[in-house]
């Protein structure tokens, strides 16, 4: 059997063998992807994260495959959801369809990085001040009310947050040059739009990971289990926004499924002194939860759609 150790090389070689494929096979150049390709990259990074949590099952135990399969369905539940900021944030700046693949790329790269530091820095206070684990408690309850009650575009719009803000003071022209990212014009060196969406799309990330993160640690504190089920969740977001950016209004109810996965996972840490809640019950839970969300989502969509005619009309 591996140690953990060689698990981190197997996970840093599926990493680099699957950034080399989405890159230089499936997206190389600018271009349009279309649903045929983002469905068959869906498929791959979904199939390869499942048979890492088999591997993991085998070689770490079952008890650490649950906790990774739950971490993973949490994460990708919740990008889900923030994918609908990512396509306000491509219409603010008028980034066309052949464009998005390229910012996505760069910053789930980015993402992947700033991730590290998040839960590397999250477990280590977690493993030292045994208090943190109520404030990220804390932090999953509010941010549980917040996902699921706020009004309809109150966490949605990002003209007004930070990262927005600060992009305004990004010396930059107001012009697409193609998929460049910086153009020098007049001697000076200009950000184009594909840059400041960049960064907006970053910076949102980074508050994303806010809540995301303290969500995984809660599910299990092994860096190891935490870093690879959210890599692999992020990884699978690029692929995954052009399956489901035309469909995301259709998932009515996904943000109140994911209000209740987050005030559980918060209250699993608040009473983890007194009420020990297994990784198998955490796992069976985020995944009926989600289940009853899709099929709630579906059967309302479904009612929707078989208006009178003359209401249609």
């Amino acid at each position: 059997m591996f140690s953990e150790t060689y698990l981190w090389l197997v996970f840093i070689g599926i990493f680099l063998v699957l950034m080399v494929i989405d890159l230089g096979l499936f997206n190389r150049g600018e271009k349009h992807i279309g649903m045929k390709k983002a469905l068959r990259l869906v498929a791959l990074y979904i199939t390869v994260a499942v048979l890492f949590g088999l591997l993991i099952a085998y070689e770490l135990g079952f008890d650490l495959a649950a906790a990774y399969y739950a971490a993973y369905t949490v994460e990708m539940s919740m990008s889900i959801d923030n994918l609908f900021v990512f396509i306000i944030i491509f219409s603010m700046f008028a980034i066309p369809d052949e464009d998005q693949h390229r910012v996505l790329f760069w910053g789930i790269l980015g993402a992947i990085c700033f991730r590290a530091l998040f839960i590397f820095a999250g477990a280590e206070l977690l493993d030292n001040f045994h208090f943190v684990m109520y404030i990220f408690g804390v932090i999953l309850i509010y941010t549980a009310y917040k996902t699921a009650f706020a009004k309809k575009d109150e966490n949605k719009d990002p003209k007004s947050t930070f990262a927005v803000k600060l992009a305004r003071h990004v010396r930059a022209t107001p012009e697409l040059h193609g998929g460049r990212f910086v153009v020098k014009i007049d001697g000076k060196h200009l950000a184009t739009p594909l840059l400041t969406c960049l960064l907006v799309i970053e910076l949102s990330d980074i508050m994303f990971a806010f809540d995301s993160i303290p969500a995984a640690l809660a599910i299990s504190t092994d860096i190891f289990i935490v870093y690879s089920s959210n890599i692999f969740a992020v990884m699978g977001l690029r692929s995954m926004y052009f399956v489901i950016k035309d469909a995301l209004a259709s998932l009515c109810y996904l943000k109140y499924g994911l209000g209740v996965i987050l005030a559980f996972i918060g209250a699993k840490m608040l009473f983890s002194d007194f009420i020990e809640v297994g990784v198998v019950t955490s796992l069976v839970v985020i995944l009926a939860v989600l289940a009853v969300t899709v099929i709630a989502s579906y059967t309302a969509g479904k009612k929707k759609g078989k208006k009178p005619k003359n209401e249609a009309e």
